[in-house]
């Protein structure tokens, strides 16, 4: 199921509202994750009550050949991993143009993931959800997947996210913790077969 989704924002002096497109097909745990604005990693974190690491696959930069400028911006390409307990639970592809020296020097020398980048520069960025799908997996799972972008001065990101499984947001734990028996489940090892 593909579906562009809008998120719609608003507060005042006494109330915040968020606005989802089609609520009713998410959880109410997939709408926050759905609206998190370069604090993924955080949410993730307190909803399993864990560490959520992130892995970095790849990254590719465009030549440094001066400091990050509008006129002369550096590109990054990456792709991670962010993992709780060694199990993945998402997956985000970004293009991140960097139009600062200091945004440079965050990303690319300090090693920042780009969420802890808007923290240390104690911004929020400006956050556009752009599409939401739900696709099954060569496992048979339903991801949950979301292109945004975030946008900051010195900074643009843009960033497809995979959620490996909706049922991880139902069963938390349980999740993981089967994460865990099939990372170490080996043909050698399961005896449920009965043949000998």
């Amino acid at each position: 199921m593909s579906t562009s989704t809008s998120l719609k924002e608003s507060w005042g002096t006494t109330r915040t509202v968020v606005r989802i497109e089609h609520p009713e097909r998410y959880s109410g745990l997939e709408r926050i994750m759905l609206a998190a604005q370069g604090d993924l990693q955080r949410l993730l974190s307190a909803f399993f009550a864990d560490i959520v690491d992130v892995e970095v696959l790849y990254a590719t930069n465009t030549p440094r050949t001066a400091p990050a400028s509008p006129s002369s911006p550096i590109i990054q390409t990456r792709k991670v991993q962010l993992k709780c307990r060694s199990a993945i639970v998402c997956t985000a592809t970004s293009t991140v143009t960097l139009t600062s020296p200091e945004c440079e020097r965050l990303i690319l020398d300090a090693k920042f993931a780009i969420g802890q980048t808007f923290r240390q520069m104690k911004q929020v960025p400006e956050f556009t959800l752009k599409h939401v799908e739900v696709e099954e997996s060569a496992e048979g799972e339903e991801e949950l997947r979301r292109t945004y972008t975030l946008m900051s001065p010195g900074i643009e990101c843009e960033i497809l996210e995979v959620f490996p499984s909706r049922e991880m947001f139902v069963d938390g734990e349980e999740w993981l913790k089967k994460q865990a028996r099939l990372r170490h489940w080996s043909p050698e090892s399961d005896t449920s077969s009965g043949s000998e």
